[in-house]
């Protein structure tokens, strides 16, 4: 059992911010037509730096792809605007018929916007091919406790689960991996192309694509076939244009030619705007995390390094532990809109600890140089080690240059590191991480759902989309057991064994946390009700 999702809310209210979300007041947006929509005050246009990596839910896991998908994609279960709980969707009703069978009930007479029939086949077959393609940027990790699908009859689904009393299990299907596809259009075995996917217009969400100029812009226009739980659009017609500079982003919601600029702003820009009488801060609940993973072949040290070592390379992550400031970055880089990140499972959930503010540095906290020579020299390894370092300058906002450039001064501060820092940007990044070139890296995490499993499971299971190579059976085990353990004191035991245990090996290091914001104009309603507890922004909610 978790803790309600009131408690849950409170708490990550309380942190920093991250996820940026704004919007202007100043007349008419730039990209929208100029009659009015027909379900309520005009086009809207939202202005964004997240890319899309893939239209395709078995080809990408990202915030950028995500967002456009819980437009146009039906899902089984869903969250409304305000709420963390799932819900049936496209389906009537869903629920466990035993422990390791979830049943659901479709609604009749669904269908897609190219009038293909929506029904069980295409549940069965969206779950089954995420399985089987398997790819390294999608969320089939999310998918690791599902055997199999079943589909009786056009209107049941019967999911047959590996592990019986899944806590989870609702809320992965409400994820990235939940998306519906039409199996008329899609390919089993392999990724569709956006474009493909655009032209056989198969959509059946509370939105359609009409215009679609990747990573440009996308034109949705409200689907009047839409049967799903968050009911009618607000907005008929609504137009994503994308940014590759934050202060152009900036600019335009400024000067009123966009009404909703959603990720990612400075917190320079952030504080500034906050300051303009034409917008108004709302904040809102979040999760997100900011982490450095380390590959376990490509490291220092790694197992396939001519050097392999692992009791040195486990020495290289503890050194870098106990040297990272995270109050530091926090503050003199974002300006207090995170906070410091000790642990696995992000604060305010259930079960979150803090073993590595004890485990690392000064105990408290704070960094020690000393601790991480003591701890380089016990392993036999000379200073100062050349380590690379690769970060993205775009996917998780324009500040990463400045927060890995601080971790390089960190690093190289104590004249224990020499760091060869290095950016990409997301396009290549999001493959390149999961082919082993780079050694070490930045990533950030948006969670799925909320609860704490969508802060291990993906990370360190088997079936781990971060590709990393690391493989510990003990903590997978407890992961096992805690995501199907109904009794809530005895899961955040194992909640706490498991962040204790991943602390020890350190696949990744953890820096940051940040919740949500948005700043809003008068004349745009809705944009805090996409600022939920199932971190889903959904331009559905949104009028002016």
């Amino acid at each position: 059992m978790r803790k309600t999702t009131t408690a849950v809310r409170s708490a990550i209210a309380l942190l920093g911010i991250s996820a940026l979300a704004l919007t202007g007041c100043t007349g008419p947006s730039g990209g929208g037509s100029a009659q009015s929509a027909s379900s309520g005050g005009g086009p809207v246009t939202v202005g964004t730096t997240d890319k899309v990596t893939f239209l395709d839910p078995a080809g990408s896991y990202d915030n950028g792809s995500f967002m456009v998908m819980n437009q146009i994609y039906p899902f089984v279960m869903n969250s409304k605007p305000g709420s963390a709980d799932p819900q049936p969707d496209i389906a009537t009703s869903a629920s466990f018929s035993s422990p390791t069978d979830y049943t659901v009930k479709l609604k009749s007479g669904l269908k897609w916007a190219n009038g293909d029939a929506l029904d069980s086949t295409d549940v069965k077959f969206s779950f089954d091919r995420q399985l089987k393609i398997n790819d390294p940027n999608g969320p089939a990790s999310l998918l690791d406790n599902l055997a199999s699908v079943d589909a009786p009859d056009p209107t049941t689904v019967v999911f047959h689960l590996k592990k019986g009393n899944d806590q989870t299990f609702p809320q992965v299907l409400s994820s990235p991996a939940g998306p519906i596809v039409d199996h008329n259009v899609f390919p089993a075995d392999k990724v569709m192309n956006d474009d493909d996917i655009v032209s056989k217009k198969a959509f059946a969400g509370p939105y359609s694509i009409t215009t679609y100029q990747k990573n440009q812009l996308v034109s949705f226009k409200a689907n009047p076939d839409y049967q799903g739980l968050l009911g009618k659009p607000a907005t008929d017609t609504v137009n994503l244009k994308y940014y590759a500079n934050s202060n152009n982003l900036k600019l335009d919601v400024q000067q009123g030619n966009i009404d909703v600029a959603w990720r990612s702003l400075t917190a320079t820009d952030v504080d500034s705007l906050a300051k303009d009488s034409k917008v108004k801060v709302l904040k809102g609940p979040g999760g997100e995390i900011r982490y450095i993973v380390f590959n376990f072949d490509t490291m220092p040290y790694g197992a396939k390094t001519p050097n392999a070592d692992p009791a040195k390379a486990l020495a290289v992550r503890q050194a870098m532990a106990d040297l990272v400031d995270r109050d530091a970055i926090a503050q003199q880089v974002y300006k207090g809109t995170y906070t410091a990140l000790y642990s696995y499972v992000a604060s305010g959930f259930p079960g979150a600890s803090t073993p590595l503010k004890s485990m690392y540095g000064d105990g408290n906290g704070k960094p020690s140089a000393d601790k991480a020579k003591q701890v380089l020299s016990a392993a036999g390894i000379q200073t100062p080690l050349a380590i690379n370092l690769q970060y993205n300058p775009d996917h998780y906002g324009p500040s990463s240059g400045d927060e890995y450039a601080m971790v390089k001064q960190q690093l190289e501060a104590s004249g224990l590191f020499k760091v060869n820092l290095q950016s990409t940007e997301w396009v290549t990044y999001s493959k390149d991480r999961t082919k082993d070139v780079y050694p070490m890296y930045q990533l950030g995490w948006f969670p799925d759902f909320s609860d704490p499993d969508n802060y291990l499971t993906p990370f360190f299971t088997a079936n781990t989309f971060l590709k990393n190579h690391y493989d510990n059976p003990t903590v997978a085990d407890l992961i096992a057991k805690e995501a199907t353990n109904p009794d809530k004191s005895s899961r955040e035991q194992q909640l706490g064994q498991i962040q204790d245990a991943v602390a020890k090996d350190l696949p990744t290091l953890p820096l940051l946390q940040g919740a949500q914001i948005a700043v809003a104009g008068t004349s745009v309603k809705g944009v805090e009700t996409t600022l939920d507890p199932s971190f889903k922004f959904r331009l559905g909610v949104i009028s002016k």
